[in-house]
């Protein structure tokens, strides 16, 4: 084992302590009432509903249709796109196919104190059919008569923005991108209506959002619907463009609030019950293994907070999860386990300083040797959570795709359980950061203060007496 050098644990240190300052707090900036989020903390990660509490509400098609299981599959994956562009990933929807319903259940908006559960549900069963249509004219039902010039499908991205009028004042719009095909179509229509003074009007059903006058062609595949919108009802137009168009109009057959399981109150309890644990454990850890121990409660801190960055979505590839009960046992689960691999490595040393060997040398036979038994122990681990995110994650993810090969063998395939996925997600995450931050981060910071004359005593590491 090469020796690290002096700088390193305070290098290590630092790092750890910043990124998890970072985790914690997150960074945003503020233009106006609009928040922009460069990194996400703590409190941007989404609460499950056995926390926070939830809707459960079942949707069945309106005015009577007999809806075909195609259409119901449909209205699942819509209705899928529409929680994930709310970044509501821990949802569960399922479909009855025999009485044409579906069950949908989620977590409250999280930090939302007002949060409307009834308009989260009328949001998620709009049937939000998009069109440019020629003219401003109507037919006697009010839907729009104009000749259809683009649909929902028409559109790759929308997205609000804020834009900037000629008199100096802001206003929400959407902003939308064509496709290729429908970027030809436009840049068609737009050309002979320019300068007649007619409009493209943009109707969402049987509303009309706005109906701006063609002055000129359009031909960069690029328009922008404006109307009184605020910052939130251009998110929530954005995001039924984007989630696409319900086959038919769904209306609620059964609808209830779900309580949360603890509450915030018992949430807060359990952090601060946390925190006072885990004072105790490096406290604990200390005393009894003294260098070696109070680095574990530093590496500890870089698990957990790596875990936490992983489910907010710190990290700009991966995508925020959800927290549930079942996750945050996971945590403490590798908590444990992170605290056993020092515990294991902390007494493999003291049994090489004991037996008479140098301290480089004691270092570094007992990291070697506990490696082994830190390996067998977490690779296990490490299986289970697979097979749970396999087992309880999205049906079409790479990992259930592999599994239902296997549970097809016995007639049974994968189901989506977000509350069972979130515990073999931060099993897996904080399993797998166990070895980085208690194994090798650990040895790197533990070598490091070695090289300093003040700290080469053998009883700073465990052993019964000086080199």
């Amino acid at each position: 084992m090469k020796q690290a050098k002096k700088p390193v644990f305070f290098i290590v240190f630092a790092l750890i302590i910043v990124f998890a300052a970072s985790v914690v707090f997150g960074f945003t900036s503020q233009y106006g009432d609009i928040t922009k989020t460069y990194i996400k903390g703590v409190n941007d990660i989404r609460l499950g509903i056995d926390i926070q509490g939830g809707v459960d509400v079942t949707f069945v098609p309106a005015d009577g249709v007999d809806a075909t299981d195609e259409q119901l599959d449909s209205v699942m994956e819509v209705i899928k796109l529409r929680l994930a562009s709310l970044n509501i990933n821990d949802s569960e929807v399922y479909e009855d196919t025999a009485n044409d319903r579906v069950i949908v259940r989620f977590p409250w908006q999280a930090g939302e104190k007002d949060f409307d559960p009834e308009a989260a549900v009328k949001e998620l069963g709009e049937t939000a059919v998009l069109s440019f249509r020629v003219g401003t004219d109507t037919n006697e039902d009010g839907s729009p008569a104009g000749d259809l010039v683009l649909q929902g499908s028409d559109i790759k991205k929308a997205e609000p923005m804020r834009q900037q009028e000629s008199d100096g004042t802001y206003s929400y719009v959407v902003s939308l991108e064509l496709t290729d095909q429908a970027k030809e179509t436009f840049a068609t229509v737009t050309s002979t209506m320019a300068g007649t003074g007619e409009s493209i009007s943009i109707w969402m059903d049987n509303n009309m959002v706005s109906a701006p006058t063609v002055n000129e062609a359009i031909t960069d595949g690029k328009a922008v619907i404006s109307g009184s919108f605020t910052a939130d009802s251009a998110k929530s137009l954005a995001d039924k463009i984007n989630s696409g168009a319900l086959p038919f109009k769904l209306e609620t057959s059964s609808f209830k609030t779900i309580s949360p399981t603890l509450g915030s109150g018992a949430l807060k309890a359990m952090i601060i019950s946390g925190i006072i644990a885990f004072a105790f454990i490096a406290i604990y850890m200390t005393i009894l293994y003294k260098i070696p121990g109070f680095v574990s409660a530093i590496s500890i801190i870089g698990q957990v907070s790596v875990t936490l960055a992983c489910i907010s979505g710190w990290f700009g590839f991966m995508s925020s999860s959800t927290l549930t009960i079942p996750g945050i046992a996971g945590i403490i689960l590798t908590v444990g386990m992170g605290v056993d691999a020092n515990v294991i490595t902390g007494e493999r040393i003291r049994e090489e300083l004991n037996s008479g060997k140098s301290l480089d040398a004691a270092l570094k036979s007992g990291y070697k040797r506990a490696f082994s038994s830190i390996l067998d122990g977490n690779l296990t681990s490490l299986i289970v959570a697979v097979i749970l995110m396999a087992a309880f994650g999205t049906p079409d993810s790479f990992l259930a795709g592999g599994l239902n090969k296997v549970l097809s063998l016995f007639g049974i395939g994968a189901t989506t359980e977000g509350v069972i996925y979130s515990f073999g997600f931060t099993l897996f995450v904080g399993t797998l950061m166990n070895f980085v931050m208690g194994v090798f981060a650990s040895r790197l910071m533990v070598t490091s203060l070695s090289r300093f004359k003040i700290f080469r005593n053998k009883k700073l590491y465990g052993g019964a007496s000086n080199e």
